[in-house]
């Protein structure tokens, strides 16, 4: 099956190139089949990860390499309506996250299963963005196969008044996934970082010494077995409004504005100079920050199901061993 020359970072609609994104999906298609029908672990787990590599290569570069934040990037020369790396169209971007999203959901299985035997493997999923960047759409379309039985969703708003009563990494600390499962969040302590320096509700000596605390408290997390992706996913000002408006005028999604997402729009700049420095402070080789474009919906859900799968295929898991005597067991079950 032929794979996509990485050659281009081009994101357009180029006809021969939609039709070999089109082929190595068929590829994909086939490889994951098999893996269902396989007959033995070994046999199985060879074909999914066969087909996770044609998934990848459909990519004219890997989004871990081509998002990930690098000292001198700036966050405001992102282009967020750009698709780069992406060769297909919304259609091809939609079958890879149908395709992948499968993928996603065996992994975790396989995740959730050694962590009931004892490992400590688990995943921690940090998104962030402006209001109306689709952290929610993410959740809901990247994760739409897995079993909910693995994973572990949270929002953090505004902290209450208990929350308000212990250290900033207090409420983040309960509710990091368990062994085997996988955490998303949706915002984090990041905003204990950004909100007091955007509002000044806080001294900057405050703040600012909270960088080395998160680094400190990530790397921790990486040492005890929990992978980490921390995600921003930026979006254009003319988009916001768009989606902004897009709310006033559907009776059914009023509910979600809300004017102090006003009061975050009109502090736009200050917001960004917030994040660029977040980047700067807290992108690490253990936890590196990835900036998405986001103003294409599919194509920033694509990328987050590409940063997640190839995570999942790091971790070089298997399927644990029986833990008991299979002959006995066996024997139990004719009695």
């Amino acid at each position: 099956m032929p794979k996509i020359q990485r050659d281009s970072e081009d994101g357009g609609s180029d006809k021969d190139a939609r039709k070999r994104v089109a082929e190595v999906l068929d590829g994909a298609q086939k490889a994951i089949e098999g893996a269902t029908a396989g007959t033995s672990v070994a046999e199985r787990l060879a074909l999914a990860a066969k087909s996770s590599e044609l998934l990848s290569s459909v990519w004219t570069l890997p989004p871990a390499q081509r998002m990930m934040f690098h000292p001198g990037d700036r966050l405001v020369d992102v282009p967020a309506d750009d698709t780069p790396g992406f060769p297909g169209g919304k259609g091809e971007g939609q079958r890879f996250i149908d395709l992948s999203s499968g993928e996603i959901s065996r992994f975790m299985g396989l995740m959730y299963a050694n962590g009931v035997k004892g490992s400590h493997r688990r995943l921690l999923i940090i998104l962030q963005g402006m209001d109306a960047s689709g952290k929610g759409g993410i959740v809901r379309h990247v994760f739409r196969q897995g079993d909910p039985m693995g994973i572990h969703y949270h929002g953090f708003g505004a902290p209450s008044e208990e929350e308000l009563r212990h250290d900033f990494l207090w409420r983040i600390k309960r509710e990091l996934p368990r062994d085997g499962w996988v955490a998303v969040f949706d915002r984090s302590h990041y905003e204990d970082i950004v909100m007091p320096r955007v509002y000044g509700t806080q001294p900057e000596s405050v703040w600012r010494e909270r960088y080395d605390v998160v680094n400190d408290f990530e790397r921790s997390l990486v040492t005890s077995g929990c992978s980490v992706i921390k995600i921003f996913l930026t979006i254009s000002r003319d988009f916001q409004k768009g989606r902004f408006l897009d709310r006033l005028d559907d009776p059914t999604k009023r509910w979600k504005f809300d004017v102090s997402d006003l009061d975050a729009r009109d502090r736009w700049d200050d917001y960004m100079a917030a994040w660029q420095d977040v980047f700067e402070q807290t992108s690490t080789t253990y936890a590196p920050w990835y900036v998405v474009p986001a103003d294409k919906r599919w194509y920033s859900r694509a990328v987050v199901s590409e940063l997640l799968r190839t995570t999942f295929t790091t971790m070089n898991l298997t399927w644990p061993p029986l833990s008991c005597d299979e002959d006995e067991a066996r024997s139990r079950l004719s009695a």
